[in-house]
C-alpha cells in the first residue's frame, strides 16, 4: 500500500470523521535540538515528510527571497514538523506558505491546526494576512467539501507534483516490476539486451552541467517545464547531496550523457526530481532503464514510494495539448494512475488584505521579483 493511502477517505469515512469531536492541536517554533535534527523529525511525521519540507530545502530557499521558520504543530502527545516559507510584502504584511504542509494524519485535522498556526502568529504579532497550504490529501469531491467548510479558499497550484504518478516499491523487486506496464518492461529489457548501461555519477560541477545541459535540450524542445538558473539547481542539487539524500544517473551515446536524472532519497519516499535527455537518440529505451536504475536503488536505501513528479491532472493525462502529455504518458507507464492531491489553498486571517492579494497585488510582487531576480517567485 503506498505510503500516502491513509490521506484518502471514502465518503462515509468522511462523513463519520465531520461528526467527532475535532483535535486540539498547538503550534509553536522548533527548538535549536529540534533544528539541528529535522529530517528525522519530518520523516516521522504522520504522512512520513516530503522533499520539500527537507532541511536542504531550507537552506535553498533561506534568505533567496524568503525567510525560513520551523514550525511544530503538537496535538495529544502527537507532533507534526512543518517547513514555512514567509515573505513581507508592504502594506499586506506577511505570507506563510506551508510547503507540501501541514502534514497531518487525518483531513479533519487540517482546521483546527491551522487554527492553531493562526492563533501562534497572532500572539506573536507577526502581521499575517494568509497562510497558503497544500497538504498531501488525495482530492475528492468529499475533500474539497471538508476543505471549503474549514474556511480554506482554493489558490491556483505551486507544485509540478500535486498531480503525479506514485509507484509503491515497497514489494520485492520481482514484484515492482511485475506491477509496471508491458510497455516500460519491454523497454527496459531492450535497453539492457542491446548493451545500454546506466552509470551512477558523484555530485560535482561536471555532472551538474551535464544534467543542466539535458535538461535545457529537453526544455528547447518540448518546452513543458520552465528552466530555472544553473545556479539556483547547482545550489539544491548540492545541498541534498552533502546529506546523502541526491542521487545522480545517466545513460550515454557516442560517448556523451544522452539521458539524466536526479532522484532524491527521503525517509521512505523517492522523488524523481529533475530529468533531460537529447533528442533523436538511437537508443531504444533508454530513458525507462534510467529509471528502473533510479527505481533500484532507491529500493536499496530503504524508500517504499517513488513519485515521479508531475503528470497531467487524472482526466487530462491523455490530453495532447496539455504541456505536460509527453512526460505523463511516460511517467504512467510506470505507475498506471495518476493520484491528484488538493493542491493549493489559502487560510484567511485577513480578508481584506487576501483580497487585494488575490485582486493583483499577487500578480504585481511576482512579475517585480521576476523583474529583479530573472528567478521564480514561489
Amino acid at each position: 500500500m503506498s505510503a500516502r493511502s491513509n490521506t484518502h477517505r471514502t465518503a462515509h469515512e468522511t462523513q463519520r470523521l465531520d461528526t467527532a469531536p475535532l483535535r486540539e492541536f498547538t503550534a509553536r517554533f522548533a527548538t535549536a535540538e529540534e533544528i539541528e535534527n529535522w529530517d528525522k523529525h519530518v520523516t516521522a511525521n504522520p504522512n512520513g515528510g516530503n522533499m520539500l519540507q527537507s532541511a536542504a530545502y531550507a537552506s535553498v530557499k533561506n534568505g533567496h527571497g524568503w525567510d525560513v521558520r520551523f514550525l511544530v504543530l503538537e496535538s495529544a502527545g502527537t507532533a507534526s514538523y512543518n517547513l514555512v516559507l514567509e515573505k513581507k510584502f508592504p502594506l499586506l504584511g506577511r505570507l506563510w506558505y506551508l510547503i507540501k504542509g501541514p502534514d497531518l494524519a487525518d483531513l479533519e485535522d487540517l482546521k483546527p491546526a491551522l487554527d492553531a498556526c493562526a492563533a501562534f502568529a497572532r500572539s506573536r504579532k507577526f502581521n499575517v494576512f494568509a497562510i497558503k497550504v497544500e497538504p498531501d490529501i488525495v482530492s475528492s469531491s468529499e475533500a474539497r467539501a471538508h476543505l471549503a467548510a474549514a474556511g480554506l479558499v482554493k489558490a491556483p497550484n505551486i507544485q509540478s507534483n500535486d498531480s503525479t504518478a506514485l509507484l509503491d516499491i515497497a514489494e520485492p523487486e520481482k514484484e515492482v516490476f511485475r506491477a509496471i506496464s508491458s510497455r516500460a518492461r519491454n523497454a527496459v529489457r531492450r535497453a539492457e539486451r542491446e548493451g545500454c548501461e546506466v552509470v551512477q555519477r558523484e555530485q560535482s560541477p561536471e555532472t551538474y552541467r551535464a544534467l543542466y545541459e539535458l535538461m535545457a535540450d529537453t526544455v528547447n524542445a518540448k518546452g513543458s517545464m520552465p528552466l530555472r538558473s544553473y545556479e539556483y539547481y547547482s545550489r539544491f542539487w548540492d545541498e541534498f547531496c552533502n546529506r546523502g539524500q541526491g542521487n545522480f544517473f545517466f545513460v550515454y551515446e557516442d560517448g556523451k550523457p544522452s539521458v539524466g536524472a536526479f532522484v532524491i532519497n527521503y525517509g521512505s519516499k523517492a522523488t524523481y526530481k529533475d530529468g533531460g535527455s537529447t533528442q533523436n537518440r538511437k537508443q531504444y529505451g533508454d530513458s525507462h532503464l534510467v529509471q528502473w536504475a533510479a527505481i533500484r536503488r532507491m529500493k536499496e536505501l530503504g524508500c517504499a514510494e517513488y513519485d515521479f513528479c508531475g503528470t497531467p491532472p487524472a482526466d487530462r493525462i491523455k490530453d495532447t495539448s496539455h504541456p505536460l502529455y509527453g512526460m505523463g504518458m511516460f511517467k504512467t507507464s510506470f505507475s498506471k494512475t495518476v493520484t491528484d492531491f488538493v493542491g493549493c489553498y489559502d487560510y484567511v486571517l485577513g480578508p481584506v488584505r487576501h483580497r487585494l492579494w488575490v485582486k493583483g497585488a499577487e500578480r504585481i510582487f511576482r512579475r517585480l521579483e521576476t523583474t529583479r531576480t530573472g528567478g521564480q517567485f514561489y
